[in-house]
């Protein structure tokens, strides 16, 4: 809810943040990794950003020209030129990259879209979904609603397990089963029996960092940034008629600008790395050992 409401509900700071860090699930979880229960919000908002990018593309495909471009066009082009660019630089084998590209390029724009949910007002989406679920007869201190996908750790996560399995798909593809299951017991120490153990040991390791940290920058970086914006909307929160108050919304509009001003750069940066890992850990799925 509102912060500048919270006080009205009876909620602590605190209690605001931890409200707006919950998610709508579909049941509350019996465990940290309780597989069954579903996060409606990030999967609708993901979803949904998903369906408008490629709307977005597509509408700039079908619009384009051979003449001279307009700036919604030549942006496209720009963006388009530059992850082929970065393609053909990382993954050398043509055949591949007729798919790693335009994957790239959806990683690309659909990260930065659902990063960029960060930069509308915190309390925005939350106050509406409050009055639609009140509407509906439910009780708006239980509206719980989270609009940034990538700061929902199975999103970000589930991102990270996909790029390994398009990973795996091509160690198979390029190596073949035999070459690839080879290469996990001789690489990187060598092929000798005794040290086809801590080959394998360093093989799976590697597959699992990588996975890991590759889901877990996005999603700490994205965590964090939302996390902030709560922190600057509860100083509006403390709004009064008083120099103190004054000074606090002031404080918010200054502050809060700041932050997304500079957020751009790392909603942006973020989505870049993440599309950057997945073309070098598609183009290490190449290179024989």
């Amino acid at each position: 809810m509102a912060a500048e409401n919270a006080a009205e509900h009876g909620l602590t700071a605190g209690e605001y943040i931890v409200h707006h860090l919950t998610h709508l699930q579909s049941s509350k979880p019996s465990g940290v990794a309780d597989l069954s229960v579903f996060n409606f919000d990030s999967l609708f908002f993901a979803i949904a950003l998903g369906a408008l990018g490629c709307f977005v593309l597509w509408l700039a495909a079908r619009k384009a020209t051979s003449g001279v471009p307009g700036r919604f066009q030549a942006f496209v082009e720009l963006l388009v030129e530059m992850v082929d660019q970065q393609a053909k630089g990382i993954v050398h084998n043509a055949k591949s990259r007729k798919f790693v590209a335009p994957l790239a390029l959806t990683i690309f724009v659909w990260i930065f879209m659902l990063n960029a949910m960060d930069l509308f007002p915190v309390d925005l989406f939350p106050f509406i979904w409050e009055k639609i679920y009140g509407a509906a007869g439910g009780d708006p201190h239980h509206a719980y609603l989270r609009v940034v996908p990538t700061a929902d750790l199975s999103i970000s996560m589930g991102m990270s397990v996909a790029v390994l399995l398009i990973c795996l798909y091509y160690n198979i593809k390029i190596k073949g089963l035999g070459g690839w299951v080879h290469e996990l017991f001789t690489a990187p120490f060598g092929n000798h029996w005794a040290l086809y153990p801590f080959n394998f040991a360093m093989q799976i390791i590697e597959f699992v960092a990588k996975t890991v940290s590759h889901g877990m920058r996005l999603f700490g970086n994205m965590y964090a940034g939302e996390l902030i914006f709560l922190l600057i909307a509860l100083m509006g929160g403390a709004w009064s008629l008083s120099a103190t108050g004054i000074l606090l919304a002031l404080g918010q509009i200054v502050a809060g600008t700041a932050w997304a001003i500079f957020h751009i750069l790392i909603i942006t940066l973020q989505a870049f790395v993440f599309m950057m890992l997945a073309l070098v850990y598609v183009g290490q799925a190449h290179d024989h050992h």
